[in-house]
């Protein structure tokens, strides 16, 4: 701490001291409001000739003698106030000047007036200290400079930064437009437990926590998927839920650990409805929450409007690398990458090898329209429905845009025997050290065996709204988790 910022914290404790010694409480436990600061800024006619009081904390300070001109804002707007000796009076204006800091919460009564330069201002008639502040706020023209301050310290990033603050209201009505839309399509709202005694749904290294109570050990969910997908054996048929899920994986702009997911399943519904149902959300979405269905991002426009073009994962995959996935083999595949100089572990499964290739090829995509990328091999997914025209591939979409993917979806498996099957296949992955392979979740399959109705299922996840602000993924989370400071 240097020794200026060390001599305005001791002054401000003074300060503290010296009302608690005057018997001012620095930190009474109510409050008097008539009207937010928006509110009385926007009926500012109506009410000039009325007593109001306002709240807020306060952001200049100016003395100029007998007059003190301030702004104080409250989480609507902020307003100029006068304080003026002789309407104060003497005592009680002294006192202002004496303990009042910038960075205070107050509650000041008076009327309002336009000023010579036509600024609406309230002018004081009385005034109460609502809490008091001991460290300065940073300035305003310079705010938090240190990207590691901001997003520690984000209640001052918030406070100083009009945009951070816009950021968060925006998200907000990102995922309240996704709730609406969903809501009026008749889909149910359900909260799904966070700790699980086998994570699935997802191909994600999980976090470990312990349960005193029951002396076990749980994971925190990596998915909201087969929770979900047990409503509809239990008679539900369209579900959704908005929480978050927990993936102890790399960070990077598109990737973190703690983020908001939603998830929807859809009975009686296929994979080409769901494809059709996805472009209507998604456009609503975006509409409603940027008024616009043309977003910019990473250097790239993308206009989300419209039909989105079907690209086909397998024929893409052939058309950059010459490998045809349903006559190639695993040594095929490798063989490929050394020519490339493309590094793989060598006990890499078949699926983690294509998908190391595919990461070569997705830059090929259409990045000007939203795409659905379809025709994945069947070994990319244990959890959706072989496509009937070629059991080799599986029903799955994946939306891409912005050279990435914002969504995924399936024509969910239903079949109990086939999906025991490749739950046994991702256990051997996991026992051969991939980490991220599946448990077999017996008690999943267990419902299933009871029947499940053919189903289609999608989930999008934060990366969605970190696009569409163009911002990393991490400044998008209020508190995203941060190294231990020194």
């Amino acid at each position: 701490m240097s020794e200026r910022l060390e001599d305005i914290i001791n002054a401000r404790k003074n300060k503290l001291e010296a009302l608690k010694q005057a018997g001012v409480d620095p930190y009474p436990s109510a409050c008097e409001r008539t009207h937010t600061n928006q509110a009385a800024l926007d009926s500012f006619e109506s009410l000039q000739n009325q007593e109001i009081t306002l709240v807020g904390r306060l952001k200049s300070f100016r003395d100029m003698g007998k007059l003190i001109f301030a702004h104080m804002e409250d989480g609507t707007a902020k307003i100029q106030v006068l304080f003026k000796s002789d309407n104060l009076g003497a005592e009680a204006f002294k006192s202002l000047l004496d303990y009042a800091d910038i960075g205070d919460f107050i509650q000041v009564s008076g009327t309002l007036f336009l000023t010579k330069t036509q600024e609406k201002t309230l002018q004081a008639t009385g005034y109460k200290l609502l809490a008091k502040s001991l460290l300065p706020l940073p300035s305003e023209h310079y705010g938090l400079q240190d990207e590691e301050t901001r997003l520690r310290q984000r209640y001052l990033d918030i406070l100083l930064n009009p945009e951070t603050k816009k950021l968060f209201e925006k998200k907000n009505l990102f995922w309240s437009k996704m709730r609406e839309f969903l809501v009026k399509k008749g889909f149910l709202e359900l909260e799904m437990p966070i700790l699980e005694a086998i994570p699935g749904g997802a191909e994600a290294e999980p976090f470990v926590t312990h349960h005193n109570a029951l002396d076990r050990d749980f994971y925190l969910r990596i998915s909201l998927e087969l929770p979900l997908k047990k409503m509809l054996v239990a008679g539900y048929e369209k579900v959704f839920e908005i929480g978050r899920i927990f993936r102890n994986e790399g960070i990077d702009t598109e990737h973190l650990q703690d983020y908001t997911q939603m998830e929807f399943y859809w009975a009686y519904s296929d994979f080409e409805k769901l494809m059709d149902f996805l472009q209507e959300m998604y456009q609503y979405v975006i509409q409603e929450t940027f008024g616009t269905l043309t977003i910019a991002s990473r250097g790239i426009t993308c206009d989300w409007s419209g039909e989105w073009e079907k690209v086909s994962y397998i024929k893409l995959f052939q058309e950059h690398t010459g490998i045809d996935l349903k006559l190639a083999n695993d040594a095929d595949l490798k063989k490929y990458l050394d020519e490339k100089n493309i590094k793989y572990e060598p006990a890499a499964h078949r699926a983690k090898l294509i998908d190391t290739i595919f990461k070569t090829v997705r830059s090929a995509i259409p990045s000007g329209k939203p795409v659905f990328l379809v025709d994945q091999p069947v070994e990319l997914e244990p959890l959706a429905k072989k496509d009937p025209s070629d059991p080799k591939l599986v029903q799955r979409l994946q939306i891409v845009a912005y050279g990435t993917e914002l969504g995924k979806g399936f024509g969910e498996l239903n079949d109990p025997t086939d999906q025991r099957a490749r739950f046994e296949e991702q256990m051997q992955r996991r026992e051969a050290g991939d980490k991220e392979a599946q448990f077999i979740d017996f008690d999943y399959l267990e419902a299933m065996e009871y029947g499940m109705p053919p189903a289609a299922g999608f989930g999008v996840s934060q990366r969605l709204f970190a696009f569409l602000t163009d911002r990393p993924i991490r400044e998008t989370v209020i508190f995203p988790p941060m190294k231990k400071q020194k």
